[in-house]
C-alpha cells in the first residue's frame, strides 16, 4: 500500500531559529507497504492457483525422474576479521563516548510571555483589538561547564524567556536563570542551584585543530527527544554565519551530523568526547506547513571562541565585541583589475561609517561602482592587506584577527592600498553597536 499524504518540500537558508519554537508535530505513517508486495497476494488466491497447478499436474503424463540437488541456503560471506574488530572498535567509541558524555548535556524547556489578537467578533471601526496574553513554549540544549552551576546555550535559546527548566540526564528538572548573554556570536550562559557532587562538567576540545573529514558527533534534544546522539564530519571550516543583531559570527564550523530543531545549543563533539563547537543552525528542510528538518549542512560555533565569550558572560553579564565600522567586502579579480590592483586579495572599504573608528583614523570609502556577479559594488575605496601583524586576503580575515586578538580600546595597524600606493593608519578599536548600522 502507498503512504499517503506526502507533503512537497523546499530549500530554505533559515538561521538560529530551529530550537526555540514550539515543538514542532511529527507525522507518523502508520501503514506501510508490506515487504515484497509486488509479488504477494491473497491467502486464498495463493491457494486456488496451487490447486489448479496441482490439477494440469495430474492431469498430464508421469514425468521421468529428474535428479535434483539439494538446495543449500545462501550464506553472507562473512567480514573479515580485520573489517569486524574496527566496526566493533567504532560501535563500542560512540557507546563509550555517549555514556561519558550524556551526563554533562542537558534539556531547555523555555517559556516566553507574549500576547495575540483577540479571536472574538470584529470590533467596530475606530477600536483597537485587544491583545491576549499568552505563553508560548520552545526547547533547545545545553551543556554543564563547571560545578558551580553553569550551562552553556545558544542566546537565541534563552532569548525573552520569562521561565528556563533545564532536564537533566537522569531524569532531575530544575529551574535556571540566566547570567548572561551575548547575540553576536549567539553565545549564552545560565545557571542551575545544585549540589556541585550531581555535575558532571563537559571536556573542552581545540577548535583550531579540527580537521574537515573527521568525525563528529552531536548530543541534544531534537524534536524534544532528550539526550538523542547523532553523528557525522566535519563538512568544512571557516564559514561565517549572520547574527541576529545584523553581524557575521567568523570561523563557523560546518558538519553534516544531523542537527535539528532543539539541538541548539547542545554541543558538538570529536571522538574523544570533547567539545569542539555549540550547535547553532542548520540550512532546513522546510514542508508546507512551515515543519523544518535536517538537510545535510548544520553550523557550529567553535568551541576556542566560546571559551573566550563564556567567561565575560559569567563575570559582567556581556561581552564587547571590538570594532573598526566600516562596510567591505572581498577584492575579488574583477575588483582587482578595475582598480589596477597588483592581485585580488585584501578588503575592499567600501563605506566608512560616521564617527566611528575607521573614520576617525582616515579610512576611506568607494567612490565608484563596477557590476560584480550582477551586482553593483562601490570601488575606489582603501583596500585593507594586513593588519598588526596578520595578513589580510579576505573580508572574513578582519573578522577573525578583532574575534581572537581585539579588543576594545586598543590601537591596531592598519596597511592599506590607497591610489595604488601602500600606507600604514592606526585606528583604535571601540565597542561595537547593539545592532549593525545599515546602509543608506
Amino acid at each position: 500500500m502507498k503512504r499517503a499524504g506526502m507533503i512537497a518540500s523546499g530549500l530554505v537558508l533559515a538561521l538560529t531559529t530551529m530550537a526555540c519554537s514550539a515543538l514542532p508535530s511529527i507525522q507518523v505513517y502508520v501503514e506501510w507497504p508490506t515487504l515484497g508486495s509486488a509479488a504477494s497476494t491473497p491467502a486464498a488466491q495463493v491457494q486456488e492457483q496451487g490447486n489448479e497447478g496441482q490439477v494440469a499436474l495430474s492431469k498430464a503424463a508421469a514425468p521421468s525422474p529428474v535428479y535434483a540437488p539439494p538446495t543449500m541456503a545462501p550464506s553472507p560471506t562473512p567480514l573479515p576479521e580485520s573489517i569486524l574488530q574496527q566496526t566493533l572498535t567504532e560501535d563500542q567509541l560512540l557507546v563509550h563516548l555517549y555514556e561519558r558524555v550524556s551526563p554533562s548535556v542537558v534539556s531547555i524547556q523555555i517559556t516566553r510571555a507574549s500576547s495575540t489578537d483577540f479571536l472574538g467578533p470584529p470590533l467596530p471601526q475606530g477600536i483597537p483589538t485587544p491583545q491576549l496574553p499568552f505563553r508560548e513554549s520552545g526547547e533547545g540544549s545545553g551543556f554543564v561547564i563547571d560545578t558551580q552551576g553553569h550551562i552553556v546555550t545558544n542566546h537565541h535559546v534563552v532569548a525573552d524567556a520569562s521561565e528556563l527548566l533545564v532536564t537533566f540526564y537522569e531524569g532531575t528538572i530544575v529551574p535556571a536563570t540566566i547570567v548572561g548573554s551575548d547575540p553576536d556570536s549567539d553565545l549564552a550562559v545560565i545557571k542551575v542551584a545544585v549540589p556541585p557532587e550531581s555535575l558532571r562538567p563537559i571536556v573542552w576540545g581545540d577548535s583550531d585543530l579540527v580537521k574537515v573529514g573527521q568525525r563528529a558527533i552531536a548530543i541534544g534534544n531534537p524534536f524534544g527527544y532528550e539526550n538523542t546522539l547523532t553523528a557525522g564530519i566535519i563538512s568544512g571550516l571557516s564559514r561565517s554565519l549572520p547574527a541576529s543583531t545584523g553581524y557575521r559570527i567568523p570561523e563557523i564550523i560546518q558538519t553534516d551530523t544531523a542537527i535539528n530543531p532543539g539541538n541548539s545549543g547542545g554541543p558538538l563533539l570529536n571522538t574523544q568526547g570533547e567539545v569542539i563547537g555549540i550547535n547553532t543552525a542548520i540550512v532546513p528542510n522546510v514542508n508546507l506547513l512551515g515543519e523544518r528538518s535536517f538537510l545535510g549542512i548544520g553550523f557550529a560555533v567553535p568551541s576556542n571562541m566560546v571559551r573566550r565569550v563564556v567567561p565575560e558572560l559569567i563575570a559582567n553579564g556581556v561581552y564587547d565585541h571590538p570594532w573598526l565600522g566600516f562596510w567591505g567586502t572581498d577584492v575579488v579579480p574583477q575588483i582587482a583589475a578595475a582598480m589596477n590592483l597588483p592581485e585580488a586579495k585584501g578588503a575592499l572599504v567600501i563605506e566608512v561609517m560616521q564617527n566611528g573608528p575607521a573614520a576617525n583614523a582616515g579610512l576611506r570609502g568607494g567612490t565608484r561602482e563596477i557590476e560584480v556577479f550582477g551586482r553593483p559594488v562601490t570601488i575606489g575605496g582603501d583596500v585593507i592587506i594586513r593588519i598588526d601583524d596578520t595578513e589580510v586576503r579576505r573580508f572574513d580575515d578582519i573578522l577573525v584577527y578583532l574575534s581572537r586578538k581585539g579588543t576594545v580600546g586598543q590601537q591596531v595597524q592598519l596597511t592599506i592600498i590607497r591610489d595604488g600606493e601602500t600606507h600604514t593608519l592606526p585606528v583604535t578599536l571601540e565597542k561595537r553597536p547593539p545592532q549593525a548600522l545599515q546602509r543608506d
